[in-house]
């Protein structure tokens, strides 16, 4: 291959090719949509790669690979759960906010810097009001909670998933039932955070305990509460903007980790 051009774009371009080679070596197939989330990357100064075995910080290894911080917004996002007990993460679809959230929960399970990991998000599609459903509890709230099992399942063997359920070292549970509770040593996860009030935001973030993390996430364009319903996602961003100690990290289209249409829907 001969390149004609400026230093500048020769290199480039050489960068661009040089991905995709390794990436075909490594994987022996390439998509088009890592081609153009990498040309994205580079044009933003972030440069993702590819293949994911670049210097990305890997936040877990799994048995079906590794998750990594692949972009600007998920790489300071890691760093900032790492100096930080409370950190809000808010950003559109995509992002990975609550992917990671989840692998940085599991990778600190795995490494005994936590004893248990709780997920929790308003079960707002049914109002909360989970009496009047049919069925037991885990019946009941399961179809809100699913995308959080798919983030688990992808991160840990089925059976060993399946005994950290039973034994409530990993527990799923809608924020209605984290009141009165006081979660110490544990990695606390709250997801689609936009559609919790600002009474029940005020509840969750005074369960932490000792030696506990916890992480906020949410999309505050996609809010359902009731029109009159305030979010308390809003209402914590700007009343804890400046307080010492939490973090608030926001993340844009140019995070988005789907497909291209996600960043054209954005």
């Amino acid at each position: 291959m001969q390149l004609d051009g400026t230093k500048a774009d020769i290199k480039l371009v050489e960068s661009v090719v040089n991905e995709m080679m390794l990436t075909i070596n490594n994987k022996g197939f390439i998509e088009p949509e890592e081609i153009r989330t990498y040309l994205e990357s580079l044009a933003n100064g972030d440069p993702v790669s590819m293949n994911g075995n670049g210097d990305e910080p890997v936040v877990l290894y799994t048995h079906k690979g590794s998750v990594r911080a692949r972009t600007g917004g998920q790489k300071k996002y890691l760093d900032a759960v790492k100096d930080h007990d409370i950190v809000f993460a808010i950003g559109p679809a995509g992002t990975g906010k609550t992917y990671q959230a989840v692998a940085m929960a599991v990778s600190a399970l795995k490494s005994k810097a936590v004893d248990r990991i709780i997920i929790t998000r308003p079960a707002v599609e049914a109002g909360e009001r989970l009496g009047f459903l049919p069925g037991d509890l885990k019946e009941k709230v399961d179809p809100y909670l699913t995308p959080l099992y798919d983030a688990l399942n992808d991160m840990i063997p089925k059976d060993k998933l399946k005994i950290y359920l039973d034994q409530r070292t990993i527990e799923i549970a809608p924020l209605a039932y984290m009141r009165g509770r006081t979660l110490h040593n544990s990695f606390i996860i709250l997801d689609e955070a936009q559609n919790a009030t600002p009474m029940q935001m005020k509840m969750f973030l005074t369960r932490l305990g000792v030696t506990s993390k916890a992480i906020i996430t949410g999309d505050i364009t996609q809010i359902d509460l009731p029109i009159h319903e305030k979010s308390g996602l809003i209402d914590a961003t700007n009343i804890l903007k400046k307080v010492h100690g939490i973090s608030f990290d926001y993340f844009d289209e140019t995070d988005v980790v789907r497909h291209k249409l996600v960043k054209n829907i954005i």
